[in-house]
């Protein structure tokens, strides 16, 4: 064990015990490894499966975990997490954020919903901001393209994630709209 690890354990570590969920591994470890310099003691998970096990075992102060993993969405740790340790601070980070998914994760118990790539500053600010911090507005507002992008978006997370209800419900074509789901969201 090396002298940061010892550190997590003990004082520097008490009350910020961190859960990393990523199905990416080595941005995984980049950032656990970023997040215990920061003073967490950090335990990673790989899937939803792994992260309900430690969730349910290690009960974390604070989480980060992405919202597509290749064993189901993140979304359901969140649940999870907030059965087993109602105070602790959860944030969503992902490569498709969209607004219907940050309204889905913070309704769980996330306190905040990030894109990625997100650094290490900003994941540590988002879990360590005060309650009722507002991040600030963005400096562009969102395309036509981003626009439509949400409201698929929005509508299929009100169908339960089911696509063809929500082909049904956009009056769109179910291929048509499972290609759009599989693409990542418009720059702006």
């Amino acid at each position: 064990m090396s002298g940061d690890e010892a550190n997590s354990d003990t004082g520097a570590g008490a009350g910020r015990s961190l859960l990393l969920v990523d199905d990416d591994q080595v941005w995984l470890q980049r950032l656990a490894v970023a997040m215990e310099r920061r003073g967490f003691a950090v335990t990673t998970a790989g899937s939803v499966k792994d992260a309900i096990d430690v969730a349910k075992r290690e009960t974390p102060d604070y989480a980060v975990i992405d919202l597509r993993l290749d064993d189901g969405s993140g979304l359901d740790v969140v649940g999870v997490l907030r059965d087993v340790r109602p105070d602790g601070r959860i944030i969503m980070l992902t490569g498709y954020g969209n607004i219907a998914t940050a309204v889905a994760a913070v309704k769980l118990g996330a306190v905040d919903y990030l894109s990625k790539p997100a650094d290490a500053d900003a994941i540590e600010a988002a879990l360590l901001a005060e309650k009722g911090d507002v991040p600030a507005p963005p400096e562009r507002p969102m395309s036509a393209d981003r626009v439509r992008w949400e409201h698929i978006q929005r509508v299929y997370e009100m169908c339960n994630r089911n696509v063809s209800e929500t082909a049904r419900q956009l009056n769109m074509h179910r291929r048509t709209l499972q290609r759009i789901l599989a693409k990542r969201s418009p720059k702006e």
